[in-house]
């Protein structure tokens, strides 16, 4: 197996390089160890003094321990705001805030690190051909998913609509009501015979 700490904390360094207040907010938990499970592998990673990644050594025991389902990993990249509802959460709570707050509001200026190697103009064109295909493959899914949801509910019928289970839904509560007003009726009839 890769050993992916090391590549993925040059990375994380690269972006708290970059900013000085996400350095300070991680200086608070320096010597700690955040384990990141991910089920097919694993990322230890260390907090050094000055804020930044290291390796964690594999010996030390995690000071808090993140689990995610593989399966989650494109639900968080979509929506990054709620990506900390969908992990397991172990050990020391204040450390796993503030790296819930870093995965919120760390962001990687790509346009900028691309303009240092090919120019500004060339980033900005990569910058934004990246974001039209982004948009592309997102409006791409959208519309299959729709296709779908339309094919299995009108042509070829798999599921059902929520307002069809509803209107059922209270069709049969009425001839339930309706059954035992006549259940009762019939009772009452029996009696006075």
């Amino acid at each position: 197996m890769i050993p992916l700490s090391p590549p993925f904390a040059l990375f994380v360094n690269h972006l708290l390089a970059q900013e000085s207040w996400a350095r300070s907010k991680l200086q608070k938990h320096a010597g700690k160890v955040a384990c990141i499970d991910l089920q097919l592998f694993s990322l230890s990673l260390q907090i050094s003094g000055d804020g930044l990644l290291q390796a964690a050594a594999s010996e030390a025991l995690a000071d808090v321990t993140i689990r995610l389902q593989a399966a989650d990993l494109p639900l968080i990249a979509q929506n990054r705001e709620h990506a900390f509802s969908y992990v397991k959460i172990e050990g020391d709570a204040d450390f796993a805030n503030s790296i819930s707050h870093l995965s919120q509001n760390l962001r990687w200026e790509a346009e900028e690190d691309l303009s240092k190697l090919f120019g500004d103009v060339a980033a900005l064109r990569m910058v934004n051909t990246a974001k039209s295909l982004f948009e592309t493959v997102k409006q791409a899914h959208q519309n299959l998913q729709e296709n779908l949801a339309e094919y299995f509910l009108e042509e070829q019928p798999m599921l059902v609509r929520p307002v069809a289970v509803q209107a059922f839904g209270a069709e049969v509560n009425k001839i339930r009501d309706d059954t035992e007003r006549l259940m009762k009726r019939i009772a009452k009839l029996e009696r006075s015979l």
